[in-house]
């Protein structure tokens, strides 16, 4: 099961171009998903530009340093052998911006976030009960 993931807000809180407080959850429920086989797929705005920094590289960094091994990072690999385009492509996608999708207001954040306690369980279920 491909599963692209945003960072800000999904992730991370939104304090934008540095990394925010973790989205409660969100690190342990990503790690689960990867046990379960899920192929995951960082897909976010962030990018390295020598105007702005490496912004996508620290991303990836936060992610690595938490267990997290991302399959791919705004692409699907293995999407190469059957489409040129440049959306990755995923079963899922999990953003805050996304609609629909359930949102918490942590204390202290700054915009709502992504609530894994709704998401993460939803998820799981899906990876482990379909053959993808």
């Amino acid at each position: 099961m491909y599963i692209c993931v945003d960072f800000d807000g999904t992730i991370v809180d939104h304090r934008y171009p540095e990394i925010g407080e973790p989205v409660p959850m969100a690190v342990t429920w990503l790690l689960r998903l990867q046990n379960c086989g899920a192929r995951l797929i960082l897909f976010t705005m962030r990018s390295d530009d020598p105007r702005f920094g490496n912004l996508l590289t620290d991303a990836v960094q936060y992610l690595e340093t938490s267990g997290v091994k991302l399959f791919g990072v705004n692409c699907n690999p293995d999407q190469k052998e059957w489409t040129a385009s440049p959306k990755a492509y995923g079963h899922v996608y999990v953003d805050d911006s996304a609609f629909g999708c359930p949102l918490i207001m942590p204390k202290g954040f700054a915009r709502p976030c992504v609530d894994w306690k709704k998401v993460g369980p939803q998820l799981e279920h899906l990876c482990l009960s379909r053959s993808w």
